[in-house]
C-alpha cells in the first residue's frame, strides 16, 4: 500500500507538471554546473520484509548533473547505507575472565548505489522532482569490539553478506534557503527500493555456541522498503563567467 501511494504521488508530479511549470521564472540569475548534498534517512520495511525487520535509519550522499539549459531533466546518483538492525554486549576474554571487558556490537546493514533521471520543475524557490534509479544493495552482517569507554578496536568482523541487483522510484521538494552562485536547498523526499528476494540476517539469527563457534540463521525474502529522507544540497558554481538560468 505505501508503494503505491508513493507511484500515485510520483504521478501525480508528472500529471500536474505543465500547470506548476507556468509559475517557472525565466529571470537570468547563476545556475550551477552540479549539485551535491546528504541527506538523513528514516526506512519502512514493506511487504514480506516487513515480517522480519522494523525501522532502520541511515544516510544518502547524492549528486545531480543538469541534462538541459532549464534543468528539467538531470542523471542522479545516490550512494548510501542504513542500519535495519543492532546488538550490543559485554564480553570477557579467555585466558584473562572479566577483569578486562570489552563491548560487543553487531550491526545489520544495507549499502546501496543507483543512477538515474530525474525530472524536475523548476521554480524560483522551489523544486518538485521525481527520480528512477538502477543500482545495487549489499545486505551486510557485521561485529566489532569497543572498549566500555566507546573508543573503536581494530577488531571487526563481516559475519554474512549478500548482494542483490535494485531498481527503485522516488520524489520530493528542493526548497531554497540561500540564492546565487552557491545556492543551498532543503531536501524533502521518498525513495522506493526494489531489492527482490536475498538473504541477510537480523537481529538474534547469529547464536554464541558454548565452544566459541557460532551458528547464524539467515532469512531468505523480498527486501523492498520504502525510505524517507531529509537533508541538504549545494550547488557547485560554474567557472568564470559561465552563467545560466536558475530558479
Amino acid at each position: 500500500m505505501t508503494a503505491r501511494m508513493s507511484f500515485l504521488t510520483v504521478a501525480l508530479l508528472l500529471l500536474t507538471a505543465p500547470a506548476l511549470s507556468a509559475q517557472y521564472h525565466d529571470d537570468w540569475v547563476p545556475r550551477p554546473r552540479a549539485n551535491v548534498g546528504l541527506n538523513f534517512i528514516v526506512s519502512e520495511p514493506v511487504g514480506e520484509f516487513e515480517e522480519f525487520v522494523g525501522s532502520g535509519f541511515g544516510a544518502d550522499f547524492f549528486g545531480r548533473l543538469p541534462l538541459d539549459p532549464h534543468g528539467f531533466l538531470s542523471l542522479r546518483g545516490d550512494l548510501g547505507f542504513l542500519i535495519y538492525g543492532y546488538e550490543s554486549k559485554r564480553v570477557c576474554f579467555e585466558g584473562i575472565g572479566c577483569r578486562v571487558q570489552a563491548r560487543l556490537q553487531t550491526t545489520n546493514n544495507i549499502f546501496f548505489g543507483g543512477i538515474g533521471p530525474e525530472l524536475a520543475i523548476p521554480m524560483r524557490s522551489a523544486r518538485p522532482y521525481v527520480h528512477a534509479f538502477l543500482g545495487y544493495s549489499y545486505f551486510n552482517t557485521s561485529s566489532s569490539l569497543e572498549d566500555l569507554g566507546g573508543w573503536d578496536s581494530e577488531f571487526s568482523t563481516e559475519n554474512f553478506g549478500d548482494g542483490t541487483p535494485s531498481w527503485g522510484f522516488g520524489g520530493g521538494i528542493e526548497i531554497n534557503l540561500k540564492r546565487g552562485w552557491t545556492p543551498i536547498d532543503l531536501n524533502l523526499g521518498f525513495r522506493y527500493h526494489e531489492n527482490g528476494r536475498v538473504e541477510y540476517l537480523t537481529e538474534g539469527d547469529i547464536v554464541d555456541n558454548p565452544d566459541g563457534s557460532i551458528t547464524m540463521y539467515p532469512v531468505r525474502s523480498d527486501a523492498n522498503h520504502m525510505s524517507y529522507h531529509f537533508g541538504i544540497s549545494f550547488g557547485i558554481p560554474r567557472g568564470g563567467d559561465d552563467r545560466g538560468r536558475r530558479r
